[in-house]
């Protein structure tokens, strides 16, 4: 299987950019054209131009559709995908859908009598992106629902693309033989790249930092008893340190770490917080100064003043 590679010259001798984002931008900006022949029903086509959507097939020609387009139903599967619908051309025959391509490639589940390569999704996305860096566009035919392309629209083709499906079920709906062969296109294409990833918040943890641990684990090992025999300390300690490296820790791992056995040691992690509101303390009382009326409701202070002269109780 040939992989695209952006070097000075490709398998075939024509030369290609090494530039590897002149390369990408290349394919990105001439895709290979999906050509959809006599497409039954107008509901597959839209679920064809989601597909596409997915992953930047843009350009989408339709060769006498059964159902005429536009259409309520294809336009409501395709709901959101605006840039490829924007694209759509209607021809009344493969010849004049395909004229302006380079290179034609045939979708079929099954064997033909004609002498042709036979390619899978991931060769055929390297030859589209290889002639786009050329300047050469591509074309992928797929036929009817039930019946596919017929011998005639496949002779018109450079190779055969057919997908590694079980041959004891190999019948796939017209929208998931698109969705494979754009998604083999754009892996291709970004060489494998995804739209994101997850950036790490904090850095790796030095040596310094991963020695503090060792040393934190085994301090805290020590008065369990783990290491039993004293002879064979050092291999043990070995083997731990060996374990805790296995993973590449980050520097707040490493403090998470510790933190945990610090908790299992039974000793404070950091100070805890005093509940509540701030006490500001009560200020002395002079020697004979008059105890401080108890506010309503404080039954010790009304308890540590005693009764009222009267003799009742203050309420």
């Amino acid at each position: 299987m040939t992989r695209y590679r952006p070097t000075a010259t490709r398998p075939d001798g024509l030369p290609a950019p090494d530039d590897r984002t002149a390369a990408r931008a290349a394919a990105l900006a001439l895709p290979p054209v999906v050509v959809l022949v006599e497409t039954q029903l107008g509901e597959n086509i839209g679920t064809a131009i989601r597909a596409m959507a997915n992953f930047g097939l843009k350009d989408l020609r339709l060769v006498s559709p059964r159902e005429p387009w536009p259409n309520e139903r294809g336009l409501a599967a395709a709901s959101g995908s605006d840039a490829v619908i924007g694209s759509i051309t209607v021809y009344d025959s493969l010849g004049a859908a395909i004229a302006d391509c380079g290179a034609v490639y045939a979708t079929t589940a099954r064997p033909r009598e004609m002498v042709k390569p036979v390619i899978g999704p991931d060769e055929a996305a390297s030859r589209s992106v290889a002639s786009a860096v050329n300047g050469v566009r591509t074309a992928i035919l797929f036929g009817r629902e039930r019946t596919g392309l017929v011998n005639d629209e496949i002779a018109l083709s450079e190779a055969i693309l057919t997908l590694p499906v079980d041959p004891a079920f190999a019948s796939l709906n017209l929208a998931q033989a698109v969705l494979i062969v754009g998604y083999a296109w754009r892996r291709t294409v970004v060489e494998g790249d995804l739209p994101f990833i997850t950036e790490e918040a904090s850095r790796p943890a030095n040596k310094a930092e991963m020695i503090a641990l060792f040393e934190h684990v085994e301090r805290a090992l020590d008065p369990t008893g783990y290491f039993r025999s004293p002879d064979k300390r050092a291999s043990m300690v070995r083997n731990l340190r060996g374990i805790l490296q296995k993973v590449p820790f980050t520097e707040q791992e490493v403090r998470t770490l510790r933190g945990v056995f610090s908790a299992l040691e039974d000793r404070p992690i950091r100070p805890k917080p005093m509940k509540g509101p701030a006490q500001t303390p009560p200020k002395p009382r002079p020697p004979g100064a008059p105890k401080p009326p108890a506010a309503p409701g404080d039954v010790a202070a009304e308890a540590a003043r005693g009764p009222s002269p009267e003799g009742e109780p203050e309420w």
